[in-house]
């Protein structure tokens, strides 16, 4: 019988959004509600630092939107963007040092049928959860789940340790107009990766 994957841990997580990148590729991001389980394998994550990061949520400073980035380290920062969507972060480094790594895309590895009908318009496997917006879709993830200690046990949202990414190529994050060029998008092979968008006003995404 194979061993139950190993859940991530507050202090593996409590290291610069960089470092938190590298762990979480190829890593589970878990999400269980009353309709069932849907797991997702990280394929595609963008880090995001504070006070010195212009396309950071926390580079003005900590605001009621932003708290949650500011730590404890695994815990869940989930926000609304474009009026439309939900993108979900993994916030990293030291209680009250800001710092999360967006979840970009992912491949469902169980969960499926509960993953296509929260994304019907999907036209593949591969496109159920590219792009952050869809990776939230298919778990189930809202505003409600903002705050979330991703590393208790009892969570309804986990991170799973997964085999150890290899081969991770780097790039410059996706639909920010400030600090364009900064290479902190980090991914794996894989169909579910998103399409690179260069990004052409001054939103902050993180």
């Amino acid at each position: 019988m194979l061993d139950a994957p190993r859940q991530l841990t507050e202090q593996e997580l409590a290291v610069d959004p960089v470092d938190a990148s590298r762990l979480l590729l190829g890593s589970i991001i878990e999400s269980t509600t009353p309709e069932g389980v849907v797991g997702v394998r990280i394929v595609e994550v963008e880090a995001y630092r504070g006070g010195d990061d212009p396309a950071s949520h926390c580079y003005r400073g900590r605001t009621p939107r932003n708290e949650v980035m500011f730590g404890p380290a695994g815990r869940l920062y989930v926000y609304f963007v474009y009026g439309m969507h939900f993108c979900a972060n993994v916030v990293s480094l030291t209680d009250g040092v800001p710092g999360a790594v967006l979840l970009r895309a992912g491949e469902v590895v169980y969960g499926e049928d509960l993953a296509q009908m929260r994304r019907p318009s999907a036209r593949n496997h591969a496109e159920l959860a590219k792009g952050p917006a869809r990776l939230t879709g298919v778990l189930g993830l809202d505003r409600a789940h903002n705050g979330i200690d991703l590393t208790e046990p009892d969570a309804s949202v986990r991170l799973l340790a997964g085999d150890p990414a290899t081969d991770i190529r780097t790039g410059p994050r996706v639909g920010v107009a400030v600090a364009v060029d900064v290479p902190w998008r980090f991914w794996i092979d894989s169909p579910a990766v998103s399409t690179y968008r260069r990004g052409t006003r001054r939103t902050r995404v993180s």
